[in-house]
């Protein structure tokens, strides 16, 4: 089960659990998704929140749903790819953001992320 962040929209939330599953290679192209009462029961939230979460992927085009079938992730490879570099750059803004916000300098988070690269070799 998912532990909920009460400052996020739930299908949000969820829209970024499957997005990671997809990022990580969880779910490949062509993948078909949970039916919408399955992911609804694994995550006890109301099958219309599961809906509204696959609605908005289909939107971003991340999936596409076959009617009688089910919901599917994309099969377009530059798609998953230019995900992949938005989540990327997301969470890399919000590091410097954050950074700045408690003092440091660009110079200083250079500094401490060649430090730990270095640690990591």
């Amino acid at each position: 089960m998912l532990n909920f962040n009460e400052n996020l929209p739930i299908y949000i939330q969820i829209m970024n659990l499957i997005k990671k599953r997809i990022i990580k290679g969880e779910l490949k192209e062509g993948d078909k998704l949970p039916s919408v009462r399955e992911l609804s029961t694994e995550l006890k939230v109301n099958p219309n929140t599961i809906q509204r979460s696959y609605q908005e992927l289909e939107r971003e085009n991340l999936v596409y749903t076959q009617r009688g079938m089910g919901t599917f992730v994309t099969e377009d490879q530059n798609i998953i790819k230019e995900l992949k570099q938005n989540v990327a750059s997301n969470l890399v803004n919000s590091f410097i953001e954050d950074m700045k916000s408690l003092g440091f300098s660009l110079e200083d988070i250079v500094t401490i992320i060649n430090d730990k690269i270095g640690e990591g070799k």
